[in-house]
Formats: structure tokens, sequence, C-alpha cells
């Protein structure tokens, strides 16, 4: 298959399940929404190492908010619950709360499994927090110097999907930078309920599972798609004209949306001149139960009628 005289390799992506909320932090101009979305989001591409996965959707416009300020939201994940309750409750008490005129709402209010985030955050008020109810919210009104910080009671939280994903194969890194840049922002704009969690969107040093030699690592760099060592590769996977590679990695809150954005950041990749090949990260199905085709992700973006 071929989409813009671009190779796309009979493969999938293997993605896995983790728990997921989002939130939406609105404020008092688009700034200060996301300043506090992007700190809040730090420090969160991998489990692999990092303390949870994050990164922000979309912008929303101040008349689809509860309190009818711009806001940005952002995604959470985890692989247990507990955990991801944790980090939502340290990442919005020390990042949403202290940020200049934020506030935090619930961005899943219709589903039913809820974390109690709001009324453990409230005792920063130190007994002078106050319980209210506004536009149908449940909500603590938390006094703070500027004011007071307004946190929705509870959050809501699915089972989402990690790891979906594209690798880029280009001629130079150029032309494969710009093909990152233009997928990332590609979903962006005609996506939802997904992330890309790595900086930018954009994944330099993508991974395996293991290690060849060093038994104790639980990941290490996927030698398979290293240009400068593919001479000492024997199952190396990149060919002789390709000098650069970027993976996209995409986490959602349902299967379909990651889908989705799998094939609007193919597609859109594939109009970059200098791009060889769109490929796919996967370990023959050992990581996650869910395999997510390229060609069945290109069929989907172009059935929503994302332009090739």
């Amino acid at each position: 298959m071929k989409i813009n005289n671009v190779i796309i390799e009979d493969t999938f992506a293997e993605a896995f399940p983790m728990y997921a909320t989002r939130i939406l932090v609105t404020a008092r101009n688009e700034k200060w929404a996301l300043t506090a979305a992007s700190v809040a989001t730090g420090f969160a591409t991998s489990i692999i190492m990092s303390p949870a996965e994050a990164g922000i959707e979309r912008i929303v416009p101040g008349e689809k908010t509860p309190d009818g300020r711009i806001g940005a939201l952002i995604q959470i994940y985890h692989l247990g619950v507990p955990e991801l309750k944790g980090q939502v409750t340290l990442r919005v008490g020390q990042t949403i709360l202290t940020c200049p005129t934020t506030a935090a709402w619930d961005g899943l209010p219709r589903v039913k499994r809820k974390i109690h985030v709001g009324r453990a955050l409230a005792k920063f008020g130190d007994g002078f927090e106050k319980k209210d109810v506004l536009n149908g919210r449940t909500i603590w009104r938390i006094p703070v110097m500027e004011g007071e910080f307004i946190i929705e009671d509870v959050f809501g939280v699915v089972k989402g999907v990690a790891g979906g994903n594209i690798l880029i194969l280009a001629e130079s890194l150029d032309s494969g930078l710009e093909a990152a840049e233009r997928a990332v922002k590609a979903i962006r704009e005609n996506c939802r309920h997904v992330i890309t969690p790595f900086p930018g969107g954009i994944v330099r040093s993508g991974s395996k599972v293991g290690s060849i030699k060093y038994p104790k690592l639980r990941a290490t760099t996927n030698h398979y798609y290293c240009p400068t060592i593919r001479d000492i590769v024997e199952e190396t996977k990149i060919p002789e004209n390709v000098n650069c590679v970027y993976e996209i990695v995409i986490n959602g809150l349902n299967l379909k949306s990651v889908a989705l954005a799998m094939g609007v950041a193919a597609i859109e990749a594939s109009k970059v001149p200098g791009i060889v090949k769109i490929d796919a990260g996967n370990y023959g199905g050992s990581l996650g139960p869910y395999k997510i085709y390229l060609k069945d992700a290109i069929k989907l973006a172009l059935e929503k009628g994302f332009n090739p």
C-alpha cells in the first residue's frame, strides 16, 4: 500500500490498556490555561520511567466550559486507579491550584467511575474551604491569596488505550522532523480524545522491551530503527536511503480515537517530500492486547474525510 507515493508497511501498532482521567483547566485567558496544563502534564512521557503519562488534548472555548472561561483539556494515565488518583492529586495540587486564575473541572462528567480529588485538595483550605454547587457541579471553594481556587469534587476515570504509534522513516532529519511536526499538528486539529505525550508529540528515541546486553533494564533503544548502526544490526528495519526515524506515540480514551489519530498522522506525514515509509512499532503481540493495523487506521481516517 502507498499513500502519496510513500510505502505504508503492512503491520500494526501494539497498544495496551491504561486508566485515564480528563481534566478541564479553565483560566482568565489562554496563556494561563496553557501554562497550568503544560506544567501539570510535565515529566509524563512513558510509564517506563515517568510517574505517569499525560498530555494536552486541546483548547476549549469559553462558551463550552462550566465557568464561561477559556480552558485546556488534559489527560493523565496510569496502570492502576489508586496510582492514577495519587498522580492527579499531586499534579493538580502542585501545578493547577498554584497557577494564577485557574480552576479544575471534570472532563469526563458522564462516566460512572470517579476519583475523589477535590475533597482531598480542599483540606489545603485548613477548614476555611467551602463545598458548593455551580452549574449543577459539586465543587470546592478553596481560599488562596489571589482569591479562591475552584475545583470539582470528582473526576471521571475510564480504561483508555496507550501506545498507539506510527514510525516515520525519512531521507533526512529535516524531512523527518517536518513530517513529524505536521503529523502532530494534524492530530491536534482533527482528532478528539487523544494526546501525544512525548515532547512536542515527537519521539526521537523509540524503545524496545528489555535489553540484549543489560537484563535488568525494562526498555532500551529500538536498535532495529537506528540509522547509524544499520550496518551492524542483522535485522535492521532501515533502508539504505533512510537516515532519520521519528515516532509519534498516541494515547486515547478509546481504541477508535487512537486508531483515527494514527491514520491522520500517517497520511499527513506522507505528504512531506523525503518520506520513504510509514511503519509502526510492535513486539509481536507480547506487550498489549490491542493491534491497530496501519492500513485500517488510514482507511478510518479517509472514511472520516481526512484529505490525502
